[in-house]
């Protein structure tokens, strides 16, 4: 029926009866995604301040330029996507609230291109888009992270982008650009999330027909070819080669090697940041709300979308004339559910792809690795959320609504939680350089520890020794740990008023003797 049907119906419902997606949009399809876009910039701008002092992660960054000096070490796993993105204002400014001004307007400006593409892709519900930009700006890690130096936001909203346009129904040469341009930002921040990713995309364009085309194939491979490029020269330049480096960045990140970590990024779901290790933090089972609401919004849009699938067979015991006219609209709304459902189930797929490395392969958790993951659910999460909506009685409705207002009121406290254990574990970094000045240790310099020593070297403004390094140290700062044998006569000094407990810095007898004499003398 539907083959002799297609010959006689016109050339718009033929092209829809492909599977391919309608990509007209009005002028208010926008509107969802711009306050969700809005929101999320004032969320994060609420919760995390903009005097947050930089992370360790972001000083790495930062340090590559001037105003931050001196550099600090650059380890194998790390790019150099974040300090092209931070570069127009760490280039000539050491302003932590400008940068972060700066990273809060690049965010929610990707947050925008990440989605957009999407409206095209549900047509029939754009409302949708800003459902699940909304959905995903809603996490606490989302918002967390708007400001900050770090790649995931921006791998994440490069995928979500290139799997939008991916799907385009007759993608040009814009698209084809706007696909490799995304998979390049997100193998440019994250080399193997662009790699993990463009996996299901070539193998979406070489056994879907409606997807079947040379120029996905090539957008695919040359978007990732050209974010993996600066890595791969780099890899020869400062390690020898690709293997090296990637036995180099193993070696960084405890050991890649198939594990299961699924229980680290679990228990990272309301914090720390990064959870390495894992033994003595415990998850609090409100913060997994959406670990339990996602799956459920999932399976909904996916079960939402084959529902219609039915409409042409109800359509055929009617009158010819206006069997005909009820069929045209059943095919081409039934094509529409099919592309709506493929659609989804790629997302499903990339966003599967994007997960399973950090789940399987690296043996710690963070909240941020899964980031792409999030995105890309979210989409169906989104209209499975919609068509509960459409179907639910007034009091089902008032429950979904409750249930969102819930999951706000988990999301947005562990936002700002985190905001403050951040501000007040950095802060003990100056703290800690109070204490070394105070005992004679003063640039140039050469600190060891057992924790955050990169940092507490950058702030003091000395350098912080590598392992194996067999120079002896200026000082030592140790957290709940006893020195080693060869500074056991050091001098210890606790760090006083500490946001976490047990800082203890350890000089030399020498030094704490040329510090005593100089303050008798004074």
């Amino acid at each position: 029926m539907t083959t002799r049907l297609s010959g006689r119906l016109p050339s718009r419902l033929s092209g829809r009866l492909s599977g391919r997606l309608p990509s007209r949009l009005s002028a208010r399809d926008d509107l969802p995604l711009l306050a969700a876009c809005a929101a999320f910039a004032l969320l994060s701008l609420t919760l995390v301040p903009l005097t947050l002092t930089l992370g360790w992660d972001e000083i790495v960054y930062a340090s590559r330029f001037p105003p931050y000096a001196p550099a600090t070490p650059f380890s194998a796993p790390r790019t150099r996507g974040v300090p092209l993105l931070i570069s127009p204002v760490a280039a000539w400014s050491d302003s932590t609230v400008l940068l972060r001004v700066w990273l809060t307007l690049l965010s929610t400006a990707a947050l925008y291109l990440g989605f957009r593409p999407w409206l095209r892709v549900l047509a029939h519900r754009p409302a949708a888009v800003g459902v699940a930009a909304g959905l995903y700006g809603s996490l606490w890690f989302a918002l967390f992270y708007a400001n900050a130096a770090m790649p995931n936001h921006y791998t994440a909203m490069g995928i979500t982008a290139a799997v939008g346009l991916f799907l385009s129904a007759s993608p040009g040469r814009l698209a084809h650009a706007g696909i490799a341009a995304g998979l390049a930002v997100a193998a440019l921040m994250r080399p193997n999330d662009g790699a993990a990713v463009a996996l299901p995309l070539l193998v979406a364009a070489l056994l879907v027909p409606a997807w079947r085309t040379w120029g996905r194939v090539l957008a695919v491979v040359g978007g990732v070819v050209a974010g993996l490029l600066p890595w791969v020269v780099e890899a020869y330049v400062r390690f020898g080669g690709v293997r090296e480096r990637l036995t180099a960045a193993s070696d960084v990140q405890g050991g890649l090697r198939p594990l299961a970590a699924i229980e680290a990024q679990f228990t990272a779901l309301d914090g720390p940041l990064l959870c390495r290790p894992c033994g003595a933090d415990q998850l609090r089972i409100v913060a997994a709300e959406w670990w339990i609401l996602l799956p459920l919004l999932v399976a909904a849009g996916l079960w939402a979308t084959g529902r219609a699938s039915g409409a042409t067979g109800r359509t055929e015991q009617t009158e010819q004339t206006e069997q005909m006219k009820r069929t045209e609209d059943g095919l081409a709304d039934t094509a529409r559910e099919v592309a709506t459902r493929r659609a989804l189930w790629l997302a499903v797929a990339v966003a599967s792809a994007a997960a399973l490395p950090y789940l399987l392969l690296v043996p710690y958790g963070a909240p941020r690795f899964l980031l792409p993951t999030h995105a890309l659910l979210a989409i169906p999460a989104a209209l499975g959320l919609l068509a509960l909506a459409d179907r639910a009685k007034r009091a089902v409705t008032v429950a979904i609504a409750a249930l969102l207002v819930a999951h706000l009121a988990v999301q947005l406290p562990l936002a700002f939680g985190n905001a403050h254990i951040q501000a007040g574990a950095r802060g003990d970094w100056a703290r800690i350089t109070d204490v070394l000045y105070e005992h004679g240790v003063r640039a140039p310099c050469l600190l060891e520890g057992n924790a955050s020593v990169i940092p507490i070297a950058y702030v003091s403004g000395c350098s912080a020794a590598h392992q194996g390094d067999r120079r002896q140290p200026a000082a030592l700062v140790l957290r709940g740990k006893e020195p080693p044998r060869w500074a056991r006569d050091w001098r210890r000094h606790p760090v006083p008023d500490t946001y976490a407990p047990g800082w203890t810095v350890l000089v030399p007898p020498t030094t704490a003797l040329r510090n005593t004499s100089t303050d008798m003398r004074s």
